[in-house]
């Protein structure tokens, strides 16, 4: 699942320029996201489609994407890969964090998916299909940031609606954060 997330993210609008580093490496967003994949890990609500084509990553009603050892080995990772951007990537959790409505129980898309060599079939789509109809069976509603503007008309397409923006420090990269209400 981290692989997928890794290379899935790898050229992201928001998250290539959050784990930049001068030196241009992107070996280390490979640990980040293995620790996003190992905190939703605690829950049963993450998903492979296929032989790892696609995956989806959950939080379920009143979970964390990460334990506080979790959220301990972040602050590590920040310091040791990308210390001149540590201020802004804190920054942008900050901004992840105010945004994230919390009156509502719900389930949270923490991350969604598709390998680079099996995009554009409509994969990851139907895994999102897939984990919404058992949303849908609890009548609960769902949450997510999208931090590709491309992607926003595809989560439109299944019942997500924009309630918010955010934007990354000093770049005005902007994550869309998207609602969808329960289904009764």
């Amino acid at each position: 699942m981290a692989r997928i997330i890794t290379l899935a993210f790898e050229h992201d609008p928001l998250w290539s320029r959050a784990l930049h580093r001068a030196d241009g490496s992107i070996v280390h967003h490979a640990h980040f996201w293995r620790l996003f994949v190992d905190g939703a890990l605690r829950y049963p609500w993450s998903w492979i489609a296929g032989d790892g084509q696609a995956t989806s990553v959950w939080i379920p009603p009143n979970g964390t994407e990460l334990s506080e050892r979790q959220e301990q080995r972040l602050e590590e990772l920040i310091e040791v890969y990308i210390p001149d951007g540590a201020d802004d990537f804190r920054e942008l959790l900050a901004r992840f964090e105010a945004a994230h409505p919390r009156t509502e129980p719900h389930y949270y898309l923490s991350l969604l998916g598709t390998h680079p060599s099996h995009r554009g079939h409509g994969l990851g789509m139907r895994l999102l299909a897939h984990d919404l109809e058992l949303i849908d069976t609890e009548h609960m509603p769902a949450y997510l940031e999208s931090s590709n503007p491309d992607n926003n008309r595809r989560y439109e397409s299944v019942g997500f609606e924009q309630i918010g923006t955010f934007s990354f420090p000093r770049s005005g990269t902007s994550v869309t954060t998207m609602w969808r209400s329960s289904r009764q």
